[in-house]
């Protein structure tokens, strides 16, 4: 399959692959692209229909804010971080035309398990690169210190949210190499159960 083939749902899911936010450059979705893109992530599986997540888009006018706000929390956090660390926190939301924050909102009043909450927000974050990749853009999901860092978090929202990811957007600079796979033989295994081996 070539870099853009996108002819059938599956050649979609066999070919999606991750870039590089610092590699991704415009044009990216435009509003009415990004907001079809968002329907579609967030058909995704979720036990009670809680939508426990939710997306805040980052626009390029806020991208500076945004820096600044994770430069603040990473000072505070580490009042000894170095030049190079505090550059690094700078670029990190400036990267890539469009920016979308997902964060996991769980409904902790609700019976279902947290877990099963959260397992829908990887779900929903996972639907969001492939209707990326669908719309013919690519997407990079990443986490890294600001996704774990409660300030940075009170930037969009509150407790018990957390980021689940930073899904940076745009076109690829240049072809995306494949990544080395899981080896299928070693990852899928076939349960025979006790009766099954005379147990």
């Amino acid at each position: 399959m070539t870099f853009n083939d996108r002819t059938t749902p599956l050649s979609l899911l066999a070919t999606r692959r991750s870039g590089k936010a610092r590699d991704l450059i415009a044009p990216g979705p435009d509003s009415d692209e990004l907001g079809r893109i968002l329907a579609i992530a967030a058909r995704t599986p979720d036990h009670g229909k809680l939508a426990p997540w939710r997306f805040v888009v980052v626009p390029a006018e806020a991208r500076d804010a945004l820096a600044a706000g994770i430069v603040d929390a990473y000072r505070a956090d580490k009042p000894e971080a170095g030049r190079l660390e505090i550059e690094a926190m700078d670029q990190f939301a400036r990267q890539a035309p469009t920016l979308v924050v997902v964060l996991a909102s769980p409904k902790v009043e609700s019976h279902i398990p947290l877990w099963e909450q959260e397992l829908s927000a990887g779900a929903t974050t996972m639907n969001l690169l492939h209707a990326v990749h669908a719309s013919g853009y690519a997407g990079c999901w990443l986490t890294g210190w600001a996704a774990f860092s409660d300030r940075v978090r009170d930037l969009f929202g509150a407790a018990p949210e957390r980021i689940a990811g930073f899904v940076f957007i745009g076109t690829p600079s240049r072809p995306l190499d494949e990544r080395p796979r899981p080896d299928m033989e070693k990852t899928v295994s076939i349960w025979g159960g006790a009766v099954a081996k005379g147990i």
